[in-house]
Parts: structure tokens; C-alpha cells; sequence
């Protein structure tokens, strides 16, 4: 079976597909429409560009076909003065309310960070959710003990990074590793596989800023992904599959407060060539 097929009275032979193609494995027949090159499969990243790019939905791929795709809503898109107000007014939340977030909502927001862009169309993301507040606290309690070893082990390293203030917060009933978050979401993948640290980052960065959409708030969780990717007890603790690593942690929850102002941040250092 060829890798896609071209209707071709919905075809209008206008290059859009063969100039788009991340991997130029698509090319013109003597008539002008759209064939795989030699040995396409081979080099084909299942991006769904060719399909997404044709206005007449002339062109069905192997991994998906035209109907299934939904069609982009340009009423819903944004202008740029709305972008720049959602990255703007964008918070770290670090105090949240007591009560979980339901798994459903999750699940969505999870939906949608899955879109986000990978190495070579790879999605090496997997997902792992620390859903149970208890739990959470008991894996924030063994990034602790990590701290304490590095105190011990690595003091100035430890306190270059302000540890000894962490611990003596917890020991002093609070919590400066998950912030009491009723949520914890782990992103990993195989050890080894290159693409999965920005894949993740920017995963989460997707979940990041569509949280408050669903009324949430999201922080990420810079001690608790050192920790789970480096401290033997915690990589135990989390219970990863065989040969992954955590690639990132963010911290959810409902906010306890809101924000009304945009606050300033450095001007931008910017260099042209």
C-alpha cells in the first residue's frame, strides 16, 4: 500500500503538499501530482503536515486521512494582543486549595499538552501522575532526605541552591518542595532518548499554560525532577517503567488566590546578524 493517496479531482496540483513536507519525500508526477519519492516509508515521520496543509483534502495518508483531522476554527484563534496578555499574566503558582482536581480534567489538559512539538515527530513523552495528596508529600519528604545527603556530601553545591533553607522549612512543618500542591505530573521516557528532554520541557510548558483555561494553576517542580532523575530512593519511589528517567515535574492544582496585575521583567538582551 502506497504511504498516501491523492484524490485526484480534489487535487489542484498547486505544490503546497511537496513544498511543506518536513522530510521532502514527496514529489510531482509528469502530470503534477503528488507521489512518495523512493523509499519514503523509510524517511516519513508521520507528522501529518501533507494532510494538514491541503485546503481541498485531496491527500490521505497511510496514518490518517483528512476527515479525521479537525478542521482549524479561525474564530477561535487568537489575535497577538491576546497571546501576549495569556504568556503575560501567566503565574507560577506556588499556594493552591485543598481540593483535587478531578482525573477527567487532567486527562484533558494532558489531551492537549500531547500536541505539542517533538525531535522528528518522535513523542517520546509518557505521562506519570503522583495523583494521591499523600503521596505527594511522601515523595516530597524523600527529595528532602536528598537534600540532606548533599548537604552532607556536596555542602557548597547544596547551598549554592539555598538546601539548607528547604530543609529547615520542612523541618519546620512546611512544605518549599511541592507547596502542599494536591498534584504532582511526571513526564519521562527512556533514558537514552534524545529527543525526550526538550520534548518534555516543552510538554509541560503546553500543560503549563493551558491550566488555567480549566480554572488551575501549574508550577514547576525544579527540586522533585532533580531529585527523581538522580537520587536512587526517589527513582524507586516514583516506580518508572524498566529504562525511563524523569525529564520533568509541575505541580497542579486549583489557586488559592488570583492575580490582577502583569508585573515587569528585564528588558530583552537581543543581538542581530
Amino acid at each position: 500500500m502506497s504511504l498516501f493517496v491523492v484524490d485526484h479531482e480534489k487535487c489542484k496540483k498547486d505544490n503546497i503538499c511537496v513544498d511543506e513536507c518536513p522530510t521532502r519525500i514527496i514529489m510531482e508526477d509528469e502530470t503534477g501530482i503528488p507521489k512518495p519519492v523512493k523509499n519514503a516509508e523509510e524517511f516519513c515521520i508521520r507528522c501529518g503536515h501533507c494532510v494538514a496543509v491541503c485546503p481541498y483534502g485531496a491527500l490521505s495518508h497511510t496514518a490518517m486521512i483528512p476527515d479525521e483531522c479537525p478542521p482549524v476554527q479561525k474564530e477561535l484563534l487568537l489575535s497577538a494582543e491576546h497571546v501576549e496578555h495569556v504568556l503575560r499574566s501567566r503565574r507560577s503558582i506556588r499556594t493552591y486549595k485543598k481540593e483535587p482536581v478531578d482525573r477527567e480534567t487532567i486527562t484533558k489538559l494532558i489531551d492537549i499538552a500531547r500536541y505539542a512539538p517533538s525531535g522528528h515527530n518522535t513523542q517520546p513523552v509518557r505521562w506519570h501522575i503522583i495523583y494521591d495528596h499523600e503521596e505527594v508529600q511522601k515523595l516530597a519528604g524523600l527529595v528532602v532526605d536528598w537534600m540532606r545527603f548533599l548537604l552532607k556530601e556536596q555542602n557548597a553545591l547544596a547551598t549554592s541552591f539555598h538546601m539548607d533553607r528547604v530543609v529547615k522549612g520542612w523541618d519546620a512543618g512546611m512544605d518549599p518542595i511541592c507547596r502542599n500542591a494536591p498534584h504532582v505530573i511526571v513526564t519521562h521516557a527512556p533514558k537514552g532518548d534524545l529527543a525526550a528532554p526538550a520534548a518534555s520541557t516543552i510538554a509541560l510548558s503546553y500543560l503549563d499554560l493551558a491550566a488555567p483555561s480549566f480554572g488551575l494553576g501549574a508550577c514547576w517542580a525544579g527540586y522533585f525532577n532533580t531529585a527523581g532523575s538522580t537520587w536512587p530512593p526517589m527513582q524507586e519511589a516514583l516506580g518508572l517503567p524498566e529504562g525511563h528517567t524523569c525529564f520533568g515535574a509541575m505541580m497542579l492544582g486549583s489557586p488559592k488566590y488570583a492575580y490582577y496585575r502583569l508585573p515587569l521583567r528585564n528588558e530583552p538582551e537581543i543581538t542581530w546578524c
